[in-house]
């Protein structure tokens, strides 16, 4: 029997539980969530993966694993950039995929697009196929992260690069608290407005404060195997990205 436990937010539950509370959050918010992510962040989600696009310098024919994917939006921009290539999204959470599925991209890019339900922790896919994984704004929703980064690392091909995407930490406590006093009281009451759920915007507004720093994660990606890790600070900490290589 496994009781062992993890977090969800800041409580603690069994972590057998978790992505079945995590498919809950999403599934409950897969219609307003591109209109939330806007709301929440003043927009400036789409300069942060402008900015992932730009270090990730997508090239033409290239196949892309877009994990937690969701709505797409990553991949989307993968394949602009690229010209041409092919994305698969996947994602836990069917509702977010079926949300993506209905965007005007996706129709004008549907032979470049594949939709997967499935799990970061046990990637249906075989050794050494992508040569670039993506996941953005969702390593923390999974139970384990060492173990989707494990994952990452042996589906891509030698040569292949992963680029994570993911709220952070700001290495300066009163600017730090000044965005936990925005976090905590404005998030959740946007959530309820918007989307009609208060709940699911304080678990992820949680889940950003319980998830580990830039130079903790960046070990994690070392440790999974990847090389030339590095991470890059985006509005000075509140999101960053992290890249490494399959050598």
């Amino acid at each position: 029997m496994n009781d062992k436990t993890t977090h969800f937010g800041f409580e603690t539950i069994p972590e057998a539980d978790k992505a079945g509370m995590v498919r809950g959050v999403f599934g409950s918010v897969a219609s307003k969530y591109d209109v939330m992510n806007d709301a929440m962040s003043f927009g400036i989600h789409r300069l942060w993966k402008d900015a992932m696009m730009d270090w990730l310098a997508p090239r033409t024919g290239q196949k892309l694993l877009d994990v937690a994917g969701g709505t797409g939006d990553i991949s989307f921009r993968f394949l602009k950039r690229a010209g041409a290539g092919h994305a698969t999204v996947l994602d836990l959470t069917e509702p977010m995929l079926i949300e993506g599925r209905k965007r005007a991209e996706a129709g004008s890019m549907a032979e470049s697009l594949d939709w997967v339900v499935g799990d970061a922790m046990a990637l249906p896919f075989a050794d050494n196929t992508f040569d670039v994984y993506t996941i953005s704004f969702g390593i923390r929703n999974v139970t384990r992260p060492q173990e989707a980064l494990n994952e990452a690392y042996r589906v891509l091909k030698p040569g292949g690069r992963i680029m994570v995407l993911e709220f952070s930490q700001i290495p300066n406590d009163l600017m730090q608290w000044a965005y936990d006093l925005y976090s905590f009281n404005i998030i959740p009451r946007l959530g309820q407005a918007i989307a009609g759920d208060k709940d699911s915007y304080q678990y992820l507004v949680e889940s950003i404060r319980k998830f580990p720093d830039q130079q903790t994660f960046l070990r994690m990606v070392e440790t999974a195997g990847f090389g030339n890790a590095k991470y890059r600070n985006l509005s000075l900490g509140i999101a960053c990205l992290h890249s490494g290589w399959k050598l």
